[in-house]
């Protein structure tokens, strides 16, 4: 059973890292003492450890970055819990697919009890795939695949069009429409200020709730769900049911 918080985001305009989540980021890592954090979506892991840390600090955890380690998966393995940043996300996947973090993550996160935390392209990778990325083709992967901790794609930082927009270029919906057209998979899509969290429950499944601060998401709905086939549709709460999807990747119509 698989325990993850999946922002969309981590800082929104005037606010401190995560300072919209301290109360769900406690709850979801409640009991631990350290949290290990995979920096490798931007270029200064330093310096993105000293951005993250004093959010972990405030709730009374410490913060390790993974890429001080000699063994990351190792590190991965033993540990309790981790927080994957966000940036570029085909920078992250190269790098996760680099140091053996793939499987390691996911075998931790799936068997080992090991408390998965990411934010944009750290959420993104929690997906089958990065497929749904938002972000421009930096580096080059050694493959697509990454954690799949859902059986669906997610898309952060959802922007819902605007109607009076003069701009003529595809809006989220579109490209995501596109995506579609190649690959029969659910595409969640998160505005700002939102979350899906993962939790084993007592009958041995996961449940999985968008949550989201009340201040920042639209009024229509925390998130949007996307599938062939069907119209777009706004979904909130509890969203248990999408984890019972099964992705078909490469399938054109």
């Amino acid at each position: 059973m698989t325990q993850a918080l999946l922002f969309s985001n981590s800082t929104n305009h005037g606010g401190a890292y995560l300072g919209h989540a301290l109360d769900v980021l406690a709850d979801h890592y409640d009991g631990v003492a350290e949290v290990l954090f995979a920096p490798w979506a931007l270029a200064n892991h330093d310096q993105y450890v000293e951005r993250v840390a004093p959010a972990f600090r405030s709730i009374g955890i410490s913060v390790r970055g993974l890429h001080t380690i000699d063994d990351p998966a190792a590190a991965v393995r033993d540990a309790d819990a981790l927080y994957v940043g966000g940036g570029n996300t085909f920078r992250l996947t190269a790098a996760l697919h680099r140091h053996g973090l793939i499987d390691a993550i996911r075998t931790a996160a799936v068997n080992g009890g090991l408390r998965y935390g990411g934010a944009s392209a750290g959420t993104v990778v929690a997906a089958p795939t990065m497929r749904t990325t938002n972000d421009m083709p930096i580096a080059e992967p050694t493959s697509f695949t990454t954690l799949g901790l859902v059986p669906f794609q997610i898309n952060p930082h959802y922007l819902d069009a605007d109607p009076t927009s003069t701009h003529a270029g595809e809006t989220r919906e579109q490209r995501l429409a596109e995506f579609l057209e190649q690959n029969d998979a659910a595409v969640l899509g998160l505005r700002e200020g939102t979350w899906l969290q993962l939790k084993p429950e007592s009958d041995g499944q996961n449940s999985a709730t968008i949550g989201g601060h009340p201040t920042l998401h639209s009024a229509a709905g925390p998130a949007v769900l996307l599938q062939r086939g069907h119209p777009i549709r706004e979904v909130a709460g509890d969203v248990s049911e999408l984890l019972h999807l099964i992705p078909r990747y490469d399938t054109a119509i």
